[in-house]
This record gives C-alpha cells, sequence and structure tokens, in this order.
C-alpha cells in the first residue's frame, strides 16, 4: 500500500545492472523506497535517473568497498510491526550476521520469530536495508525472498571484504 501523502509524479524508477542481475531501483522524490530484481509492475513510476551517488555506493559495495549506503529510505508500506523489523536491520553491522530471534528481541517482541521471518520477506529495500544479514539460530543461512544463493553471495561480498580489511 503507498501511505498518503506520496507525490505520485516523483515515483520514479532506475535500472542498476548488478552482479546478480538487473536491479530495479524504486524511488518517491530523494528518498528510496524500493529495489528489486523484477520490474515494476506498478505504472505510477516512470523512468528517471536515479541519484549518482547512489549508485556509485552500488557499485562500491557490490565491489565490496563500500559498507554503508548514504542513501535516504523511506517505507511506504509495511505493518507498524515489519517497519521496526525492518528498521532493526540497520543495526546488523556491515559482515555479520543475526538470527531472527536477535531481530524479535530487538523490537521487543521476544516471542515473534516466527513473524519477523514473514516481515524479512517481504522487506521492500533488501541489500540497502541488508535482510540478508539474518541467520536462522543454528547458523544455517535461512531463507531469502530473492533467492538463497543471492543472500550467500552477499554474505561472501561483506565477509571477504571485512577480512579484507583486518
Amino acid at each position: 500500500m503507498i501511505s498518503h501523502g506520496v507525490n505520485k509524479l516523483n515515483l520514479i524508477y532506475d535500472v542498476f545492472k548488478s552482479p546478480f542481475g538487473t536491479l530495479y531501483l524504486l524511488f518517491s522524490g530523494t528518498f528510496l523506497v524500493g529495489l528489486s530484481f523484477i520490474k515494476p509492475a506498478d505504472i505510477q513510476y516512470r523512468k528517471n535517473s536515479a541519484p549518482g551517488g547512489f549508485l556509485k555506493d552500488l557499485q562500491s559495495y557490490f565491489d565490496g568497498s563500500k559498507r554503508h549506503f548514504r542513501q535516504k529510505v523511506k517505507f511506504l508500506q509495511g505493518t507498524d510491526f515489519e517497519q521496526k523489523v525492518w528498521s532493526a536491520l540497520k543495526d546488523i553491522p556491515y559482515g555479520e550476521t543475526r538470527p531472527y530471534k536477535w531481530i524479535a528481541e530487538h523490537i521487543k517482541k521476544p516471542s515473534a520469530t516466527r513473524a519477523v521471518g514473514q516481515a524479512l520477506s517481504k522487506n521492500p529495500i533488501p541489500i540497502v536495508v541488508p535482510c540478508h544479514r539474518v541467520i536462522e539460530s543454528d547458523g544455517s543461512i535461512g531463507g531469502y525472498s530473492s533467492g538463497i544463493d543471492i543472500k550467500r553471495r552477499l554474505l561472501e561480498i561483506e565477509y571477504y571484504a571485512k577480512m579484507d580489511s583486518k
């Protein structure tokens, strides 16, 4: 659902060629509101250029030299619970992982581990809002809305970049 007060004329998308395929970058004004491997079907988005700084940040991230995104994000969809889960992801350091239970405890809903997993599957801004850093309690990789292979590769980029900087 699109929140009220969003100017539909300011909804744009751009494309970025990542090592995993084409990424569609969705913006509302200056805010990144979506990132997807699937072209937006919603006709309210029009093709335009993403901020150049964000494109450079993405390229640097995939090259293993960028740890933080400067791009401002905004959640135009999701329940309050989902948005709390997505916001908590920003507290997982680059190159590290946390279990679903950690997120549940971090948002003060310790019994909501399954709901956390459901919220993560709906994250509209993967990679930048790093849901790939959440794994199972036993250390297994868990699920990922864009596929487990992409999740594994994102974790490898961060792991090796972090090891190279030590």
